[in-house]
């Protein structure tokens, strides 16, 4: 779905299944979006348009859902290593994802380091939470993210606050995921919030991000339904 495609509005006929337990918090790696541009003979960079549409469909369905909380891996600090058209690409996607999200009921964070000029200076407002319309939903949106610079936070805050580590970090306001999800078959996590994910349940697709289905955040919630969740207990 290219950038100036409008903000998908909730359809009015959306259904979706019933599970008998679900994930308070879950966390979503769009990958794949670059392989998917090559394989229908685009650029690289003019994949990153096209994940647009996907993200505001999931928003949707955890709403409907009574999902609590979202995080969204939109790009690391090691992505902007890439060559400058494409790391203008997905900086610009994660603009509008934002926008679009700004329109929508979301109690909205940006996590990443803001320090840095690849930052987004359109997201600066985004640092502390923002609620829009009825905020039913928290959605983190990652963004020029660093593990790192996560955890560095703390050494740096604790030193002239009485906060504890946890309080301290980068992504402080971000609670602990039950459910990472990842499209595009890799299996790894690339550094996504290790505090928050570390006794996450973990789910791998092999479809590409841009061919996002219902159903493929659907298989992922039914094979969480039958998980173990103790928390090492």
């Amino acid at each position: 779905m290219p950038l100036d495609t409008p903000v998908i509005t909730a359809p009015t006929d959306l259904k979706v299944p019933s599970f008998k337990r679900l994930p308070r918090h879950v966390a979503f790696i769009p990958d794949g979006n670059r392989r998917w541009a090559v394989h229908r003979g685009m650029t690289k960079d003019e994949g990153y348009a096209y994940g647009l549409g996907p993200g505001f469909e999931l928003y949707h369905i955890a709403v409907a859902l009574g999902i609590e909380e979202l995080s969204v891996y939109g790009f690391t600090s090691d992505n902007t290593k890439r060559p400058p058209e494409q790391t203008a690409a997905f900086r610009q996607a994660c603009v509008d994802a934002v926008d679009g999200l700004s329109k929508l009921d979301a109690a909205l964070l940006v996590v990443g380091n803001d320090e840095s000029p690849l930052f987004p200076d359109a997201l600066r407002q985004y640092r502390t939470r923002q609620t829009f319309g009825t905020g039913c939903i928290k959605v983190n949106f990652l963004v020029n993210y660093d593990w790192l610079w996560d955890l560095n936070k703390a050494s740096q805050n604790m030193g002239r606050t009485r906060k504890s580590f946890m309080e301290s970090i980068g992504s402080s306001e971000v609670s602990r995921i039950d459910l990472v999800v990842r499209w595009g078959g890799r299996r790894r996590l690339s550094g996504l919030l290790p505090v928050q994910a570390v006794y996450s349940d973990f789910f791998i697709l092999d479809e590409l991000w841009p061919d996002f289905l219902p159903e493929h955040f659907y298989s992922a919630l039914r094979w969480y339904e039958s998980q173990d969740v103790t928390l090492g207990g």
